[in-house]
């Protein structure tokens, strides 16, 4: 457990005005060994455990600035590969909302009601866990606050930029993280990354996207980038494959659609490339 930043620590730094990046290397390791407690947790699946290597998300949550006592947003969970841990993270002490497709909205496909339906399945499943998690629905431009405006010290979105602008609402997708942020709050992004000069189509069709469009993305939200990292860059990708991003674990879309005596090969080609090549990056609101 921590031993030196508690949550009335936290909430003293933050009344002071002074940033909760601010923490020595104990707070740090203390931080990584709370989220490594949850990923080793019998909730989550042999699916998702198989992946930690790929996502490193102690590291990466480390790197965001989570502190216990946060209020907590994850936009778009998807599956709920993060919700396994930012769930038993925030239990104790914490609020974790959970911004995810909006299943009433007219607009919204049928796979999105499905996997909406199957994520809140998730949280029933295991009260013990799942059940102070506050789900949130998110339809542009329907349904746009995904927690109280303001209130959220940190908002988190993993690998979901691309959609966003493939379906032609990433403004504005910013601005309802923005707006659910507290001043001095942290918006935290985890992208594939895409090469310098690739254009705005090509983003659309890889799945791969440029840092400074993302960077502009946020900016344009009135949100400023703090800091960069380099934990889920993969030096192994190339960034160009038969179908984007898609090509690669754990999807390996490509490989579905060869002929069956060569898809052993294929797949094996791309498992020894890894997942995906990855910017991350911390943007803070403006106090």
């Amino acid at each position: 457990m921590l031993h030196r930043l508690t949550a009335k620590t936290l909430a003293c730094l933050l009344m002071a005005g002074i940033p909760a990046m601010i923490a020595s290397a104990q707070d740090s390791a203390d931080i990584k060994g709370l989220v490594q407690e949850a990923m080793a947790g019998d909730h989550r699946s042999e699916a998702h455990r198989a992946r930690d290597d790929a996502r490193h998300p102690a590291e990466t949550l480390a790197f965001m600035g989570w502190r216990p006592g946060m209020t907590v947003v994850e936009v778009w969970p998807s599956t709920g590969w993060y919700t396994e841990i930012l769930a038993p993270i925030t239990r104790e002490d914490g609020i974790f909302y959970a911004a995810n497709f909006a299943p009433t909205a007219d607009r919204t496909p049928g796979w999105r009601k499905r996997q909406h339906k199957r994520y809140m399945e998730k949280l029933e499943r295991q009260p013990g866990v799942y059940n102070h998690v506050v789900a949130t629905p998110l339809a542009i431009p329907e349904r746009t606050t995904i927690a109280p405006p303001g209130s959220a010290d940190m908002v988190l979105t993993f690998r979901n930029v691309h959609n966003w602008m493939k379906g032609g609402y990433a403004p504005a997708m910013f601005d309802a993280m923005a707006r659910a942020l507290r001043p001095g709050g942290v918006l935290g992004v985890v992208e594939h990354r895409a090469p310098s000069g690739t254009s705005v189509a090509r983003m659309k069709a890889t799945g791969y996207v440029t840092e400074r469009h993302v960077i502009a993305l946020a900016q344009s939200a009135g949100l400023s980038l703090e800091a960069r990292s380099e934990i889920n860059a993969n030096p192994r990708d190339d960034h160009d494959h038969p179908a984007g991003v898609w090509t690669l674990p754990p999807t390996l879309r490509h490989c579905g659609q060869v002929l069956d005596n060569m898809r052993r090969d294929c797949k094996a080609r791309y498992q020894a490339i890894g997942e995906s090549d990855r910017m991350t990056l911390r943007f803070r609101k403006t106090p």
